[in-house]
């Protein structure tokens, strides 16, 4: 069976929370970072609404009355927290498979990260700006020879998608991650999936 006309030649996807199965992970990290310095530790909510900015940004939304000279500490209490399950984070059911047929037919493929590049990625949030500013979206079309109207993001926060609306792409929700769909879907994404069933089947139709 032929494949339909492609509308995007570079698909960028998010990592926490799109691909690897890591948010809830990463909001335990955020709450006993939080009690480690001192400070109360949020909801679990809050905790994963920061998912995706840079730690700048991430800790003055959790803990903004911790004193900036302690912000280093903070980040390492982090990274300390996170690192300790990091090697055990699974890719969600179905996310191989599904990079492999997108592989197969000829997209290319990129990881549009907040995390450093010690977690991983190829355009991380500690080369550039961080989300939602677009210069890692800027940076990935520039290097791979892609335009903004042949782009697709992918992601499972807000964040993502307004990092999205700076750049000036197409934007696509998945509703399994990090932030819930309301949250998503005010953002006017082309679509949201509630699944990788449902991101693998919109992207083998629709990019």
């Amino acid at each position: 069976m032929l494949n339909p006309p492609r509308r995007f030649r570079l698909l960028a996807f998010d990592w926490d929370g799109t691909l690897a199965d890591s948010t809830a992970l990463i909001a335990g990290a955020i709450q006993q970072a939080c009690l480690d310095v001192g400070v109360p530790a949020p909801a679990e909510s809050d905790a994963r609404h920061v998912i995706g900015l840079g730690h700048r940004d991430a800790i003055r939304h959790v803990a903004p009355t911790l004193a900036p000279e302690r912000h280093a500490r903070f980040s390492e209490r982090y990274r300390d927290h996170y690192l300790a399950g990091d090697a055990a984070i699974p890719l969600f059911a179905g996310v191989r498979e599904m990079l492999d047929e997108l592989d197969d037919r000829g997209f290319l493929l990129a990881v549009a990260t907040g995390k450093t590049r010690v977690g991983a990625a190829s355009r991380c949030g500690d080369e550039g700006f961080p989300k939602p500013h677009p210069d890692m979206l800027l940076a990935l079309m520039d290097r791979l020879g892609a335009e903004p109207a042949e782009t697709l993001m992918i992601g499972d926060t807000t964040h993502d998608l307004e990092l999205a609306r700076n750049a000036g792409v197409s934007a696509l929700a998945v509703a399994y991650g990090a932030h819930p769909s309301e949250g998503l879907m005010a953002m006017e994404p082309l679509s949201t999936a509630h699944s990788v069933t449902e991101l693998r089947a919109w992207l083998a139709t629709n990019a």
